[in-house]
């Protein structure tokens, strides 16, 4: 778990100042896309919902976000993509699940699969580690911004599952269903959070250190830097002064 705020902290600062905006907006868009063909409304598209508030936390043109979702509704001509998972491990053992959306999943899985076979990785069989990851709310608050108790209270009353008292951080977890509801009362006692989103959790970590650290690290950034590649999650747990 602590791996896991740990990581999402330091991506969600990195995507913050990200000088490839483009290859951003371009994830964005093709996620938007695919999440609008469930429904072009966010108030009954959780998933939409979730697309569309990450792209305006990337400062994304609502223009581009509007024809994203005229594209999925079919409103608009596009290009089709479909979401694709690959599965693998790597360096120290670690799990390593990959979601993306592609126009060419072959072609996809292909390039994927060369990046974990460079970096020190390997392909897996379908749900060789989709097992070992389990779908939650997910909020990391900077321990300068809020007292623990105060936040407590808050989170848990909004339908909150957890409270995990991290070295810099709290990491509060929630069921799927309730991610809104918690992040509605986070912002309605404004409470800045380092990363919100609906993501994967591991259920378990494997602790890698030293030259397996440095592999992991650098195969899930190979990884992230894929153009189809939406979200990496991996189960690792490494020290915060390699992390950082």
């Amino acid at each position: 778990m602590s791996g896991h705020s740990k990581w999402a902290t330091i991506k969600h600062k990195k995507a913050a100042t990200d000088a490839k905006r483009g290859s951003l907006f371009t994830k964005l868009i093709k996620e938007i896309t695919v999440a609008a063909r469930s429904g072009g409304k966010p108030e009954t598209n959780p998933r939409l919902r979730v697309a569309i508030e990450r792209g305006k936390e990337a400062s994304m043109p609502a223009d581009n976000i509007e024809r994203a979702i005229k594209k999925g509704t079919g409103e608009l001509e596009g290009v089709s993509y479909e979401d694709i998972t690959l599965e693998g491990y790597g360096p120290g053992g670690v799990a390593i699940y990959v979601e993306g959306v592609s126009d060419n999943k072959n072609r996809t899985t292909s390039e994927v699969r060369t990046i974990f076979t460079k970096k020190g990785g390997n392909m897996a069989g379908a749900g060789s580690v989709s097992w070992m990851f389990e779908k939650k709310g997910y909020f990391v608050v900077n321990k300068k911004t809020i007292d623990e108790d105060k936040l407590m209270s808050i989170v848990l009353d909004a339908g909150a599952e957890d409270l995990i008292v991290e070295d810099e951080n709290y990491a509060v977890k929630t069921a799927p269903a309730d991610f809104f509801k918690v992040k509605k009362a986070l912002d309605d006692n404004k409470i800045p959070t380092e990363d919100a989103e609906i993501t994967l959790l591991p259920k378990s970590t494997v602790k890698v250190v030293g030259d397996d650290a440095r592999k992991i690290l650098d195969l899930v950034e190979g990884l992230e830097e894929h153009e189809d590649v939406q979200h990496v999650y991996a189960n690792f747990d490494i020290p915060d002064e390699m992390l950082k």
